[in-house]
C-alpha cells in the first residue's frame, strides 16, 4: 500500500512522512532557540540602558507635571498656545529639570500653525568653526 505520492520532474516519488517530519521539527526547534538566544540578549542589552524614571505631581521636567496616570504616563500642564495639544507623555518622552530662576524662556515667541508645528529661528550665533576633513572644508556655526 502506497501511502502518498507526489510528482516531480523525473518521475514518481514517495513521499517519506515521518522523515520529514521529524526533521523540520527538529529545525524549527533550533530556530526557537536561536530566536530565544538573540531575544535575550537584545532584552539585556536594553536593560542596562534603560533608566527607571518616576517623577512626582508637581515635579517640573522643563514644565510641570499635573498628574501621573499609571507608572509610564504621565499629564503635564501645557504652555499657553499650545494647550490644545494632547498632554499625556511617555516617561521616556521626560527629562529632568533643575529649576534655575534665571533660565527664562520667552514663549510668545513660539507661533505654531494649523499642523501644530513650528519654525525654528536663529537668534544668534554663538560659535562657528570650519571643520577640515581630507578634501573638503565643512562650516559649522551653533545658534541660539
Amino acid at each position: 500500500m502506497k501511502i502518498s505520492s507526489f510528482w516531480t520532474k523525473v518521475g514518481n516519488k514517495v513521499f517519506l512522512g515521518l522523515k520529514i517530519v521529524y526533521t523540520t521539527t527538529k529545525k524549527i526547534k533550533i530556530i526557537q532557540q536561536m530566536l530565544k538566544t538573540v531575544q535575550s540578549q537584545q532584552k539585556s542589552y536594553a536593560d542596562q540602558r534603560r533608566r527607571a524614571l518616576e517623577y512626582d505631581t508637581g515635579d517640573h521636567v522643563f514644565i510641570r507635571i499635573l498628574k501621573r496616570l499609571d507608572p509610564i504616563a504621565y499629564q503635564i500642564a501645557l504652555l499657553l498656545g499650545i494647550e490644545q495639544m494632547h498632554n499625556v507623555f511617555h516617561v521616556s518622552m521626560l527629562r529632568g529639570y533643575l529649576q534655575d530662576p534665571f533660565h527664562v524662556i520667552d514663549y510668545h515667541q513660539i507661533a505654531l500653525d494649523d499642523n501644530m508645528k513650528y519654525e525654528e529661528k536663529p537668534i544668534h550665533i554663538i560659535n562657528w568653526q570650519v571643520k577640515q576633513l581630507k578634501n573638503r572644508e565643512i562650516p559649522m556655526v551653533k545658534v541660539e
